[in-house]
């Protein structure tokens, strides 16, 4: 399996012509009877190899920490990382290998980051909240540098999306020093912070308005990063989990999730109608349980937003085409085109 990156890789080496490329999408596009930018392309697997040898670098990276622990806690994160990072440079740097990369890089800014934990957790030190606070938005500040040192070597896709939401943990972690107090106030501060990531993502797809290029699987992870971060706060501050969900929060659950699904059908991004879907289910599910269904209230629930997802999926064209051409030529020139 190729992804769009591999395939304009292959056109900037020359080992296909650009015309060549264009067609194979338009084939692809037409057998599908979807366009290459609503596939939503992303690279995961390149075959069979990658979960054989993501398995290997899981068992060798697991066995590294714990004999690294044993020489001292933090050498469990140094070694994991020294490590991921040996290994990237042969299986992202010359094999380019997607899940193995991905898992390299989680393995690398994890250690950066597991290091000075583990080296204060043996200290246990006595600290106060603050200085707490502190300590962790320090040790995020150190992710966020690791996956932009990685990024600016090995360039995997997901790095930025890690990256920020590592900066997210600070961020929330300054919220602490100033305010130690507020610990239930630090929603939105996590939605903020979900809003200016999907800003990001918006950067990088508008760069890639046809999804041809790193950019793209670039924005996927930020827009997959982004989509818990809004969402969380947002059915969390309506206390959608807090108790018995009435007919008035049910009704505000669904009409948040369709202007979900506008957004998504407006940019093209499936994350933000994933990452809320468990709280339109569980409001569901306690709507019709009040009003009685208790054994076939999960039923119900599965067959409407089944039924829901599924009609969204099969005229998502057709939906998309409405909602960008409402929104005007200056803004539907920066979304992923349209077809006719």
């Amino acid at each position: 399996m190729y992804s769009e990156s591999d395939l304009d890789a292959a056109v900037t080496a020359g080992a296909i012509s650009p015309a060549a490329a264009a067609a194979l999408r338009a084939h692809v596009a037409a057998q599908r009877r979807s366009p290459a930018v609503d596939e939503e392309h992303f690279r995961l697997l390149t075959g069979f190899n990658d979960i054989f040898v993501a398995v290997a670098l899981a068992l060798l990276l697991a066995a590294i920490g714990p004999i690294g622990a044993a020489i001292t806690p933090a050498m469990a994160g140094v070694g994991v990382a020294g490590a991921a990072w040996l290994l990237a440079e042969y299986f992202t740097r010359r094999r380019r290998m997607a899940l193995p990369s991905i898992l390299l890089l989680i393995a690398f800014v994890g250690g950066v980051v597991a290091a000075p934990f583990a080296a204060l957790a043996s200290i246990d030190p006595d600290y106060g909240d603050r200085v707490n606070a502190a300590i962790v938005a320090g040790i995020a500040l150190m992710g966020v540098a690791a996956a932009w040192v990685h990024w600016r070597r090995f360039m995997v896709p997901i790095t930025v999306a890690a990256g920020a939401l590592a900066l997210t943990g600070a961020v929330v972690a300054v919220f602490f020093i100033i305010w130690p107090e507020t610990r239930d106030a630090t929603l939105p501060v996590v939605l903020a912070a979900g809003l200016a990531t999907f800003a990001l993502a918006m950067r990088w797809d508008m760069s890639d308005r046809t999804r041809t290029t790193r950019a793209s699987d670039v924005a996927f992870w930020l827009h997959l990063a982004a989509a818990p971060l809004i969402a969380h706060p947002v059915f969390r501050l309506l206390g959608v989990f807090d108790g018995p969900v009435g007919p008035g929060i049910a009704a505000i659950v669904l009409a948040l999730y369709m202007a979900f699904a506008v957004i998504a059908l407006a940019v093209d991004r499936r994350a933000l109608l994933v990452s809320s879907l468990s709280y339109v289910l569980f409001a569901l599910y306690q709507l019709f349980k009040g009003a009685g269904a208790v054994e076939l209230g999960t039923a119900f629930t599965g067959l409407i937003i089944g039924s829901a997802l599924l009609t969204l999926s099969a005229f998502w064209q057709p939906m998309r085409r409405r909602v960008v051409e409402s929104l005007g030529n200056g803004i539907a020139l920066r979304l992923p085109p349209v077809t006719a």
